[in-house]
């Protein structure tokens, strides 16, 4: 199961990203409840908050696919992550001086989202710099164990801190803890990356990119079920808060107890693929089985007629989400070229955040038309739907390739 953590690199970027996530999750719950207060409770104003923070997304994250394979990653993460902390560090002084607006709030929303969009599909593609292929899917899904024990961790702090101190320390918390990040980053050996050769400056590099991906029915396949799936379904990071205070009337801390308990499905979730991990190989029939069960627990969970059955539902919830989530990033990065996966993986950050600007706005439009339970029950129709009719698609694929390969046997 923590086969990877035998590797130096990753063991200091793994010991760092402990530690960071927890900041982050702090800072998610932080700034959704301060939208939420600055906006007179309002959904659609929180769901414009995450269309800003990932509205960049749509616009740089195909370019940081193509910077992550001409540049060091590693020395990319750290400028990045020094951005990070100033920005969090910004929100928390202003909602200390008791001068936060909301525009501000978008406005820092908007820079986060810039940041992040240069970091995932760097990250994501140095994590096979730092393990190397064999050790990849591993590496992977302890990434995701750690990024949802944080959301455990997180949240529960966040939810019960908002209430004791309020919003403002959660930031200024943020950027401190980015500090490790940074310091694992800086004390890496970079003799013992797995480096592969960088791609040099030219034209068309973008579009080499997606040709490869259209070459490919797996992943082309891969990117639409992602797309539907995190658009569509995966609006629960962002509902959640508008279930917790609009169907059930709880403050901050019950919003901080439902994220705790998906968060435990995540968490359990993500180890049970790092130990499968060890053993096999992701399999496109694992991503459409788990899109599958992650589209109808969220349907049938969405009609829960209580706070604690509904959060009870979470935890199957979260437990689906994340095995959809680390098979489709492995299957993506053990199946490209070393000189491919940094392009490949801006196009999978693409599809699996570029939605947002979509999905959130939706979800808060959804909330207040249809009531709060509404983006659970059309999410989770949505990505049933998708895996359907995406493992009918990669069915036919299979018999095509079938039929033509036989006759030359």
């Amino acid at each position: 199961m923590f086969a990877s953590l035998k590797i130096r690199n990753y063991r200091l970027f793994f010991g760092g990203q402990v530690i960071s996530n927890v900041g982050t999750w702090m800072q998610r719950i932080a700034q959704d409840w301060l939208v939420f207060e600055l906006s007179g409770y309002d959904p659609v104003a929180l769901g414009v908050a995450v269309a800003l923070q990932f509205m960049p997304t749509l616009l740089l994250s195909l370019w940081a696919g193509v910077l992550a394979d001409r540049v060091d990653k590693r020395k990319l993460l750290i400028g990045i992550q020094a951005g990070v902390a100033v920005q969090a560090l910004a929100l928390g002084l202003l909602v200390l001086s008791g001068a936060a607006q909301l525009w501000q709030v978008y406005a820092l929303a908007f820079v986060l989202g810039t940041l992040s969009a240069l970091e995932v599909p760097t990250r994501q593609s140095f994590v096979s710099e730092m393990v190397g292929l064999d050790q990849a899917a591993n590496a992977v899904a302890l990434n995701s164990s750690i990024f949802n024990l944080a959301r455990i961790v997180g949240p529960a702090i966040a939810g019960f801190a908002i209430v004791l101190v309020g919003t403002g320390w959660l930031f200024v918390a943020n950027a401190v803890t980015t500090i490790a990040v940074i310091a694992g980053l800086a004390l890496m050996n970079p003799a013992e990356l797995y480096r592969a050769p960088a791609v040099a400056r030219a034209k068309g590099q973008l579009r080499e990119g997606l040709r490869y991906v259209r070459s490919r029915p797996d992943l082309m396949t891969i990117m639409v079920l992602v797309f539907f799936v995190s658009t569509f379904g995966i609006t629960f990071f962002t509902s959640l808060a508008i279930v917790a205070a609009n169907v059930f009337g709880t403050e901050a801390d019950g919003y901080g107890m439902l994220s705790t308990l998906l968060a435990v499905g995540t968490f359990t979730g993500a180890l049970l693929s790092a130990r499968r991990a060890s053993r096999e190989g992701p399999s496109l029939r694992l991503l459409l089985i788990s899109a599958a069960a992650l589209g109808s627990v969220e349907f049938v969970g969405a009609f829960m007629p209580t706070y604690l059955a509904f959060g009870l539902a979470l935890v199957p919830l979260g437990f689906a989400t994340i095995t959809f989530l680390t098979t489709a990033n492995a299957l993506v990065q053990t199946t490209v070229s070393a000189q491919m996966r940094g392009r490949v993986m801006g196009l999978y950050v693409l599809v699996l955040i570029g939605g947002n600007p979509i999905g959130g706005p939706m979800t808060g439009w959804m909330a207040e038309t249809f009531g709060g339970r509404s983006p659970f029950y059309i999410g989770g129709a949505v990505a049933l739907v998708a895996a359907l009719v995406c493992g009918y698609l990669a069915h036919r694929a299979r018999k095509r390739i079938s039929a033509q390969v036989l006759p030359a046997g």
